[in-house]
């Protein structure tokens, strides 16, 4: 084997991509052939490329992909993420509370109790429509910081007493902030810089003899 190993061909430097490509066309909410998938800002009527890997589906075209979905392995299932789906839910904010992502958040104990609350606060603001698509707003925010960051930016929120969009925002975003401290001056190091306080008087002389002028 020693010998031999001198004489092989070296490895691919990329792995062989081992999903089952297919080019179903959208439908609404859902693919003809491999099932609901998310298209994102993809067109209803278009055709798409779907990529069906051993543990996910990536589905959408090259100028707008979809996140990467969890496949499933048991016939009728489906997991259904709110994530994708919130771009579609904040043009349709009245479809979030019976819609299906939102009870499987509920399932998977993402959609906590203060959730709730703060879904009530905004409607209450700033009507039903308004308030779930700024709640919808909230929730993006998890694309970039994570369930556990958003959740605990809502929760200070409303243990301040605060249920703006702005305000949770700069809570999620806080803790990437970094505020940079100024070097620390010892007072006797400024000893070099006292001069002399300036005399007047000679000042108000000038002054007083312009005046008997």
């Amino acid at each position: 084997m020693i010998e031999e190993r001198a004489q092989l061909l070296p490895l691919a430097e990329h792995g062989f991509d081992l999903a089952d490509i297919s080019f179903p066309r959208v439908e609404g909410w859902a693919a003809s052939e491999c099932g609901p998938i998310v298209f994102g800002s993809v067109d209803v009527g278009r055709t798409v490329e779907v990529r069906l890997h051993p543990n996910c589906v990536e589905s959408g075209t090259k100028a707008a992909a979809s996140p990467a979905t969890n496949a499933v392995y048991e016939r009728h299932q489906q997991v259904l993420d709110s994530e994708h789906y919130l771009d579609v839910l904040e043009r349709k904010p009245g479809a979030l509370i019976g819609s299906k992502p939102l009870a499987a958040w509920r399932q998977r104990g993402l959609w906590p109790e203060s959730y709730d609350r703060l879904l009530a606060e905004l409607i209450g603001r700033h009507g039903k429509q308004s308030g779930t698509r700024q709640m919808i707003q909230v929730l993006s925010l998890i694309r970039q910081h994570g369930h556990q960051r958003v959740r605990a930016a809502i929760e200070e929120a409303l243990a301040l007493g605060c249920s703006d969009v702005a305000a949770i925002r700069h809570l999620a975003e806080a803790a990437d902030l970094v505020c940079a401290r100024s070097t620390i001056m010892e007072l006797g190091a400024l000893s070099r810089y006292a001069r002399p306080k300036p005399s007047l008087t000679d000042y108000d002389g000038l002054l007083g003899q312009e005046a008997a002028s």
